[in-house]
């Protein structure tokens, strides 16, 4: 109990008479970091079942863009709820075509758009692959190590954050090739400027091995998540834009985490001034209902032919009422907030980074954050134990992280947050990691 809203031991016995019940009947192929187990939340804050309360800086991995339970959503959820629970998309509705609108009006691809709805990122990736090789007629993709992308076989075949995630299930989907993702702190190719030496990697590849004119699409993301969340050099995505343009390959940006004003824009492309032909998104997309989507150019997108594609729940009503309230919370106040206080909150965290050497990097945009954890040795070797140390201890001490990468830790609160609940929370991070550093041998 080392912070006031901490009431009992963790896990409380609520909580761990919870956990009991779930080990026997629920799949323990779900990568759990700390036993907390929720009893509710309200904006940044959430509860436990035992009356601990907590700040939520991972907002159910980048879901809860508009906070926990804030009030529009749920009364657009509630309203949707009394008037019908599925229809099908074998037919129309309003709620369906609002959200359509407001993804085409927010789409950053350049041109009118169309969308597509399904339920999650995954399953977004899924479309947008098979559009890219529908439209194309070309088999081969590009991916980049370090990326995520799902865990379905074709989303799969592109992710390469961890080995786990792969691990048993080859062969995936053939016909993806990866490339390093342009690291600035950690380079991986020579040269001052990752995302050329990067972009270069790629021409190379087809010249020798990847043959440009049967390569469908390179799938990106603007700014790598589980891989690190590494933000690439401004050189990168503008250059990445022309390649695909130079071979008639198609651009796909997933923003399934990066997206619906995470970093401060709509979409994390707006950054580079790059529009990409097909888009993906979920995790903030629905403040916390599975919701999916890619949006894409409308000259694209109109050449799926009737019956190409399809889905059972795709435009559920109640899920697309909660993107139109996300939506709009968003472009109202939330995407400037995640850039306001974002801009404090990387501030307070290299004010962290000057007292402990065991930081190495602080990086990111608007509220997708990252803090590179390195040993105190002359190579900045990753301190991964540290990394896993750390959010553990933050979740003692009332905060609530995840790491990613090899040894980084993510700040990806709701955008709602404020100053306050962000000093609040750089306090507690600082207690951890005195707390963990304290505790090491030597």
């Amino acid at each position: 109990m080392s912070h006031p809203h901490i009431r009992t031991e963790l896990p409380g016995p609520k909580a761990r008479a919870l956990l009991a019940r779930d080990a026997e009947v629920v799949s323990p192929s779900y990568p759990r970091d700390y036993p907390f187990v929720m009893s509710h939340g309200r904006g940044t804050e959430v509860w436990d079942v035992d009356g601990n309360r907590f700040l939520d800086f991972m907002s159910g991995i980048a879901v809860c863009s508009t906070g926990h339970c804030h009030p529009e959503v749920v009364a657009a959820v509630q309203n949707a709820a009394e008037r019908f629970l599925h229809i099908s998309s074998d037919y129309w509705h309003e709620n369906w075509v609002a959200l359509a609108e407001r993804l085409a009006k927010h789409a950053p691809v350049g041109e009118p758009a169309m969308s597509f709805i399904c339920q999650s990122g995954t399953e977004a990736v899924e479309a947008a692959i098979k559009l890219a090789r529908y439209v194309t007629g070309r088999p081969r993709y590009i991916g980049f190590l370090g990326g995520f992308h799902g865990r379905t076989m074709g989303s799969l075949s592109f992710t390469s954050s961890k080995y786990t995630q792969q691990q048993g299930f080859a062969p995936t989907m053939p016909g993806v090739t990866h490339v390093p993702y342009p690291n600035p702190y950690r380079p991986l190719l020579a040269g001052g400027d990752q995302g050329e030496a990067v972009l270069a990697w790629i021409r190379m590849l087809f010249e020798r091995n990847v043959p440009p004119g049967e390569v469908a699409a390179i799938l990106v993301e603007p700014i790598q998540g589980e891989g690190g969340y590494l933000v690439p050099p401004d050189s990168f995505l503008p250059g990445l834009r022309a390649l695909c343009d130079e071979h008639g390959i198609l651009l796909i940006c997933d923003e399934v985490q990066s997206g619906i004003g995470r970093t401060g824009r709509m979409f994390a492309c707006e950054h580079w001034g790059v529009h990409p032909d097909i888009v993906t998104s979920a995790k903030g997309l629905g403040s916390g209902l599975p919701i999916g989507a890619i949006v894409a150019k409308r000259r694209i997108m109109e050449r799926w032919k009737r019956g190409a594609h399809g889905n059972t729940y795709g435009g559920n009503p109640v899920t697309c009422a909660a993107a139109s309230a996300t939506i709009d919370l968003v472009d109202r106040e939330f995407r400037a907030n995640a850039a306001r206080v974002g801009d404090h909150f990387m501030a307070r965290l290299r004010e962290l980074q000057r007292d402990f050497r065991c930081i190495g990097e602080v990086r990111g945009k608007g509220l997708m954050i990252g803090m590179e954890l390195i040993e105190e040795d002359a190579a900045h070797t990753p301190a991964r134990q540290l990394c896993d140390a750390l959010v553990t201890q933050a979740w003692r001490n009332g905060l609530l992280l995840l790491a990613c990468g090899v040894s980084t830790l993510r700040f990806m609160p709701p955008l709602s947050v404020s100053t306050a609940e962000v000093d609040e929370a750089v306090g507690m991070l600082r207690k951890s990691l005195a707390e963990v550093l304290a505790a090491r041998p030597g």
